[in-house]
């Protein structure tokens, strides 16, 4: 059954599936191509008639993530220059104004896409959400940083979507005055430089970030891959130089540059450069990380087996860890190789302590810990495994959760991100000197108070 909405730029016909109503592929700013590439997102063109929006959009330009990551994270090719898209899963416009949540996706900030059936919104909008999936630029067509360009395109692009979701999410059945942005990785990156971004101000309520702290770096540290890729072209950094470039060629060698790195060991990649006005953190949060987020890098390439114990020493000198931290981690598990005592330093040093360090900044947080262990490749509580059971869609995650991911564990979590994104209470006390986190696990969820605070004020020492 076709629906027909009509947003600020003209009519779209969406489809009506299992009684919620869905719109793919809506443009929410001009092509960024041609004219327009490497600028800020123009506005899109009004159309006549009646638009159809029964399939996704493209997607922005990417390579697939290296082996074996490409078997546990698929990703969606799909061409076209529109590729400043969104979609929108609603019960419908006629119940009143509901919640709206807005998704933006991860992948390192150069893959990705909305269009992964992972992120169906089917059951958000079973449950009484407005839910809007966007795609933005990645790599870099969105975040590399030039002279001639402006800085941090993918995040303009978010601004965007979150404009078109205010000006046009009314004729959805949403409210534009409740609006709540979530994110998972470069996703959740992204959210906590909206959250500070005086552009961003307005444009959303809540925010919540999965396993993906604040993290903005200065322009010369973020121009640096571009510079690496400009000496492999040879060719100025320029937006000018790189636009007269293929885009595939581009790829090619953004690949060289890039592909191996990864967000625990670091290594050349893209990131968000720090706007110099930004201003404090008003939305309410909802925060936190897998409990082993380090295993989806690091058991897949033999990485936790590789490392021995003097790639340990070296790696922690770098890293400046104190001494007494490896003796800390080491006491508590026993029987722990070293590349695992890596993994979780890492994991707590990059996101567990900065989670922490936002809960006690803001006003009003909550903070959870997503603990279920997967059998597949032995990845347990990894990164990204948690996003099945946020969208209750735990058929479309069985390449990091397996066969039989425990449905009561999809239930909880759920519940918990649609009641926050409808009233601010997830459904357990907000972060206080008490540091409460809900754990959700199975058999059984359940807050646990200062969950590891020994080795986590290791790295709060180390902050200061």
């Amino acid at each position: 059954m076709d629906i027909i909405a009509a947003t600020r730029h003209g009519k779209v016909r969406g489809r009506l599936h299992a009684g919620i109503q869905v719109f793919r592929g809506i443009p929410y700013a001009a092509p960024p191509f041609g004219a327009h590439r490497f600028r800020a997102p123009a506005p899109v063109e009004r159309w006549d008639g009646v638009r159809d929006a029964a399939e996704f959009g493209p997607t922005a330009p990417k390579r697939p993530y290296r082996s074996p990551l490409d078997r546990l994270i698929p990703e969606q090719q799909i061409p076209g220059d529109e590729c400043l898209n969104l979609n929108v899963w609603t019960p419908g416009a006629d119940g009143g104004a509901r919640p709206v949540m807005v998704w933006i996706h991860g992948g390192s900030l150069r893959n990705g896409s909305s269009s992964l059936p992972l992120y169906d919104g089917h059951a958000f909008a079973r449950d009484g959400v407005v839910l809007v999936s966007i795609n933005y630029r990645l790599g870099v067509e969105g975040f590399g940083v030039f002279p001639d360009a402006p800085d941090n395109r993918g995040l303009l692009d978010q601004i965007a979507a979150l404009e078109w979701v205010r000006d046009n999410i009314a004729a959805f059945g949403g409210d534009p005055g409740n609006v709540t942005v979530f994110g998972e990785s470069a996703g959740a990156v992204s959210i906590g430089a909206l959250l500070t971004s005086p552009r961003a101000r307005g444009l959303f309520r809540r925010a919540i970030m999965q396993s993906g702290p604040p993290h903005t770096v200065t322009r010369a540290e973020a121009a640096r891959t571009a510079l690496l890729m400009a000496d492999r072209l040879k060719v100025p950094a320029t937006a000018e130089a790189f636009a007269a470039i293929d885009r595939e060629r581009l790829l090619d060698v953004q690949t060289e540059v890039v592909g191996k790195a990864d967000p625990i060991t670091g290594g050349p990649g893209f990131h968000i450069v720090t706007e110099p006005d930004a201003g404090p953190v008003e939305a309410a949060l909802l925060i936190g990380a897998n409990r082993e987020e380090y295993r989806l890098w690091f058991v897949p390439s033999g990485a936790v087996d590789r490392v021995g114990r003097l790639t340990l020493r070296l790696a922690l000198l770098k890293l400046r860890v104190p001494g007494r931290a490896l003796r800390l981690y080491r006491s508590a598990r026993p029987g722990a190789t070293p590349g695992e005592l890596l993994g979780e330093m890492a994991t707590d040093l990059l996101l567990r302590a900065p989670v922490n360090r936002l809960a006690d900044s803001v006003q009003r947080a909550h903070v959870y810990e997503f603990a279920w262990r997967t059998k597949v490749m032995d990845l347990r509580a990894c990164h990204a495994l948690e996003i099945g059971f946020v969208f209750d869609n735990l058929r479309h995650s069985r390449e990091l959760a397996g066969d039989e991911p425990p449905q009561e564990l999809a239930d909880a979590m759920h519940r918990a991100w649609v009641a926050f994104a409808a009233t601010g209470d997830p459904g357990w006390q907000p972060w206080d000197s008490s540091r409460p986190v809900m754990v959700f696990d199975s058999p059984g969820s359940g807050v646990v108070h200062a969950p590891r605070d020994e080795e986590l004020r290791v790295w709060s020492a180390r902050a200061r």
